[in-house]
């Protein structure tokens, strides 16, 4: 039975009523018709449509363009304490579930996939790190931390430091201030930890590592290279700090290539190839790629038969797609250009906005110019720490996949 309703009341059109009602959790400004009465920001309001029918409850932004964030579709949710600590244990419990023992190093909040819309929590050992790029979460963030605190300790594990990643130029959409740095009353006295994954050790540099210091997402993918690299040689592009050729060394490839523009990418490849005892059967080159690529292929030079992709982001909107694919494009025909017949590529794409559909038509594409079949091996995504609702696409950014040239 519903309860009675002390929230403000969000109309919105038939717009935005079709699209909560198709499994969607925002409500952008244009259609929302009226608040009332008016809430201060970071508020929980009632969404309702037509008639009023109940659409959801959700968190207000004021400036941004996504207006309401919803939390729950289910009215008689309580937003106390006691829901928000349900939901970080079923947060918990989900990676304990999907992962067993091994969430030393994961991600434990996933955004809007966890019900807590714009906000990421990583966890690396006994650090904590927060993005937290909603209004909403900015306003419940001290109490989020300390529930969080808490149902970690009943599971043994005792938080040293939390530390900020607040830097995405998102916060600016939100009318918040962007920034890094410990978060009051949970500083600790040092930015690097050291995480094992797959039988592999790094070091992570929370500060200053890229996104939250380390890509938590491929670590599957990561596994499935390895499994696929024994006798292997192999060219790992954009290595960051080495984690997809660490794991091909370590699955016994004869030989593997770390490659990246950044110097201090590399160094800290080097230092985690040390680490595990893989530095004799790999070598470390500061480039960019593209460049490599095209040097490879004009020196008619072709040593590797397994070529690894991961690079950044090339498209963070729908604006620069077209550009984006034709980077893509690129890197990909320059391996399957550089591959003999019989060898392996792994190719993956880290942006949302690059859809399956539009990668797979990228892939294809290079393909035919390269004059190459592609045998497709597997089809991954991110790993189950990083979960992807259905009805959410901005769950579902991930795209990973392993083939021979044929």
């Amino acid at each position: 039975m519903k309860l009675s309703r002390a929230y403000p009341v969000c109309l919105v059109t038939k717009k935005g009523q079709k699209f909560l009602e198709s499994g969607r959790l925002w409500v952008y400004a244009e259609e929302v018709v009226s608040i009332t009465p008016t809430p201060k920001n970071g508020e929980i309001v009632d969404v309702v449509g037509e008639g009023g029918k109940y659409l959801g409850t959700g968190l207000l932004s004021e400036v941004s363009k996504i207006r309401v964030r919803v939390l729950s579709k289910n009215a008689n949710d309580r937003f106390d304490t006691a829901f928000w600590r349900r939901r970080i244990r079923y947060a918990i419990d989900y990676r304990k579930a999907v992962y067993g023992d091994e969430i030393t190093a994961c991600r434990l909040i996933f955004g809007e996939a966890d019900g807590f819309p714009g906000l990421t929590v990583d966890r690396f050992s006994d650090l904590l790190v927060l993005e937290v790029l909603s209004f909403g979460m900015e306003e419940r963030r001290e109490l989020l931390v300390r529930l969080l605190v808490e149902e970690l300790a009943k599971d043994g594990v005792a938080i040293r430091g939390i530390f900020l990643r607040n830097e995405s130029q998102i916060r600016e959409l939100e009318g918040l201030p962007t920034g890094k740095g410990w978060m009051p009353g949970y500083e600790a006295d040092s930015v690097i930890v050291t995480i094992p994954e797959n039988g592999i050790t790094y070091t992570v540099d929370v500060e200053n590592g890229q996104k939250t210091g380390f890509f938590l997402d491929q670590r599957l993918n990561r596994r499935a290279v390895g499994s696929l690299a024994k006798g292997k040689t192999v060219l790992d592009c954009f290595t960051h700090t080495g984690s997809f050729a660490l794991n091909a060394a370590k699955g016994g490839a004869l030989h593997v290539t770390a490659v990246d523009i950044s110097e201090e990418a590399i160094e800290k490849a080097k230092e985690n190839a040390a680490r595990n005892g893989l530095a004799e059967k790999m070598d470390f080159v500061v480039a960019d790629v593209f460049d490599l690529l095209s040097s490879l292929e004009r020196e008619g030079k072709h040593p590797y038969d397994f070529i690894i992709l991961d690079p950044p982001a090339f498209t963070k909107s729908r604006k620069t797609v077209a550009s984006a694919q034709r980077g893509y494009k690129e890197i990909n025909f320059r391996a399957m250009k550089l591959l003999p017949r019989g060898g392996f590529l792994a190719t993956c794409s880290c942006s949302h906005f690059m859809e399956s559909e539009r990668f797979v038509e990228m892939l294809m594409d290079a393909a035919k110019d390269a004059g190459v079949t592609l045998r497709q091996i597997e089809a991954r995504q991110q790993a189950p720490d990083h979960p992807i609702v259905l009805g959410l696409p901005e769950t579902d950014y991930l795209k990973f996949y392993l083939f021979q040239v044929v």
